[in-house]
């Protein structure tokens, strides 16, 4: 009775001690808690000019219309490098997460081994010591005895997660994991919008390139006029030669255009991936719907954005990793056990049971003194956790700036296009009536070459705002998280 007794004594007090040590785990690591940040309820402008809510954001294959731009984009997310990279980094990541799931395993070792082992008598009076040598005498010849081993053997070693360790390891590793998938978004959402500005700026080259032509035209019926008129000595051969100038001033505009349309394409492969696609046009700037899209949107969406979510699982994961610099500075329990069998004879290698043994053993190892190591290890995890929960916040912040300016970017945007607009339709009636009053000899050659000048500028300038405001269009929408539920 004394002795069950004193078993379940011991076995009480372990259940105790195991207890407490839970108990005390629960309090060495703590569970991630999101952070709350001052923010405004709605992205909004003051003065909107479209009185409408954001319902939800498309997907770009459904945003963007132009076929010619979803085959380039679809070429561009399958063979875009930096895309490509993204992926392999998720690859690289997600062999990390695998082993951390196995990490509540234990480690298994097999060995198999053949030792021969040669041991004096003295090791003061053998030969290795020249003990004999310098007295001039002869060891015996018996001195050695050889032993032979032959062994096979398992060894179990298993860490007890006493402390949550394994635990915030898998989440870290679960962390950084999930952090890769919203890289590779952002990677693709900002390739999504690199390829639709180049697309947009090859169509806005194409306008420019036509406006250019027409204008070069223009400028040579009107050469050709002045040249009648100085053959009849109506003016001088200075309007002649201003105006040839404005002729060639024109044309030398057209090879620059050409040149950038080529450049443009270059880079638009480039971010494909794929140098031999074909970046053909079958749309015109003017027909790319230009409308202002929306102008309250709900603060909610900030959360779809790729590069925000990444940088909370970067927070994520610096939050494990406090737990795990925490739990090095307490003691670490491991068990172990080793088994197999040995024997000096080869016949007697497996000679089981009288060949088999087994050792079984548990430790606790509490650090002591490690110059420091340990606690600052786990004070820069905890300054390290900061900084991601500032990087966190900053990317938070930045989500609300970056759609506040798309915002903007638009509404003036299109307010520049309406002016532009007009602009043109004046100069364009500027040429006409500069025309038909140089015929009737009421406007001088000065005059039509102003007025083509001035057609010409802001023409080119209401190409260039078309593709702005499209541009600012796809800003805002890769502000919203780029069609990312």
């Amino acid at each position: 009775m004394k002795i069950n007794t004193k078993k379940n004594i011991l076995s009480i007090a372990l259940i105790v001690i195991c207890g407490s040590v839970l108990l005390q785990a629960c309090k060495v690591t703590k569970d991630y808690v999101k952070p709350e940040f001052k923010m405004p309820s709605v992205y909004k402008l003051p003065d909107s000019l479209v009185d409408r809510s954001l319902e939800a954001i498309p997907s770009w294959k459904e945003y963007f219309k132009d076929s010619t731009l979803l085959k380039i984009l679809d070429s561009a997310i399958a063979n875009n490098l930096d895309l490509r990279d993204a992926i392999k980094n998720i690859q690289i990541t997600d062999q990390l997460y695998r082993q951390s799931r196995s990490l509540y395993a234990p480690d298994i070792d097999l060995n198999l081994g053949i030792s021969r082992d040669f041991k004096s008598h003295d090791y003061y009076s053998s030969p290795s010591s020249g003990w004999y040598d310098r007295r001039g005498k002869t060891p015996p010849k018996d001195w050695y005895v050889s032993q032979s081993h032959f062994s096979s053997s398992v060894a179990v070693d298993w860490e007890v997660d006493i402390w949550g360790k394994i635990k915030r390891e898998k989440e870290a590793a679960r962390s950084h994991y999930l952090e890769t998938f919203e890289a590779k978004k952002a990677i693709q959402t900002a390739l999504v919008a690199d390829v639709a500005d180049a697309y947009y700026n090859l169509l806005m080259l194409d306008e420019q390139l036509q406006v250019a032509t027409r204008n070069y035209h223009l400028r040579s019926n009107t050469l050709k006029m002045v040249e009648l008129q100085y053959k009849s000595a109506e003016v001088t051969a200075l309007a002649v030669q201003q105006t040839k100038n404005q002729v060639l001033e024109a044309e030398a505009l057209i090879p620059q255009l050409k040149k950038e349309i080529r450049v443009q394409e270059n880079a638009l492969k480039l971010l494909t991936g794929d140098l031999s696609i074909n970046v053909g046009r079958h749309t015109t700037l003017s027909e790319i719907p230009s409308d202002s899209l929306y102008k309250e949107i709900p603060l909610y969406y900030v959360q779809n954005r790729p590069d925000v979510l990444a940088a909370e699982y970067d927070l994520m994961a610096a939050n494990a990793s406090v737990g795990v610099a925490q739990a090095n500075r307490f003691p670490n329990l491991s068990i172990t056990f080793e088994g197999g069998t040995d024997g000096m004879l080869p016949k007697n290698w497996f000679n089981i049971p009288g060949a088999l043994f087994g050792d079984f053993f548990g430790g606790l190892t509490q650090p002591v003194f490690h110059k420091r190591k340990l606690k600052t290890d786990y004070e820069v995890a905890k300054l390290q956790r900061d900084q991601s929960e500032i990087a966190f916040q900053k990317a938070v912040y930045s989500g609300i700036t970056e759609v506040r300016n798309a915002l903007i970017a638009v509404r003036q945007l299109t307010e520049q296009l309406s002016i532009a607009k007009e602009q043109v339709k004046v100069s364009q009636k500027a040429v006409h009536s500069a025309a038909m009053l140089f015929t009737a000899g009421f406007a001088t050659y000065l005059e039509v070459i102003t007025a083509q000048s001035n057609e010409l500028d802001s023409e080119l300038n209401l190409a260039s705002l078309k593709a702005d405001l499209l541009s600012a269009r796809i800003q805002l929408y890769r502000a919203l998280g780029g069609g990312w539920k």
